[in-house]
């Protein structure tokens, strides 16, 4: 099994959506439609599975994600949340990103342990999370995961 860990804002979620949600009564921002047209294209070379590390997933359940996902016209719908290590209440506290970013790493470490069935995977994330490997950076958050290159390492990753 392929996995794709997705966070939202800064991949698919640009700071240039950010704050949409408020204008509409949205529970979440939308996410921007270049970046959604590249996530298709890797879910479609690839026919990877996608795994959400983005904090949104301590505001729905999985199903109510999975909603989202065909509003919004995500091609494949998430599969899993990684792993919580870190309640909702307690992030709040993570003073630093360098909490957060090592939170994440462990999270995603976690998931992987917990399905050794992965044969390849790879987490797109705006924060640093190098210390993983399978690892491309979305920088700039106003472009994401359509930002130059970043669609073309992602599947590299996914199709070893």
């Amino acid at each position: 099994m392929k996995v794709l860990f997705l966070d939202f804002d800064g991949v698919i979620c640009l700071s240039t959506e950010w704050g949409s949600r408020y204008k509409t009564k949205a529970k979440f921002d939308r996410f921007n439609p270049k970046a959604l047209k590249v996530l298709n294209e890797i879910l479609h070379l690839t026919d990877c599975e996608i795994v959400v590390s983005s904090d949104w997933r301590f505001h729905c359940t999985l199903e109510e994600m999975k909603t989202l996902f065909l509003e919004r016209g995500v091609k494949k719908l998430p599969l899993d949340y990684t792993t919580n290590s870190v309640s909702p209440e307690l992030l709040k506290d993570v003073t630093t990103k360098n909490e957060l970013e090592l939170t994440r790493c462990a999270e995603i470490n976690q998931w992987l342990q917990d399905h050794p069935e992965v044969t390849s995977w790879v987490a797109v994330d705006d924060l640093d999370l190098s210390t993983l490997g399978n690892f491309v950076r979305t920088s700039r958050s106003s472009e994401g995961i359509k930002q130059s290159g970043i669609k073309e390492k992602v599947i590299q990753f996914l199709n070893i």
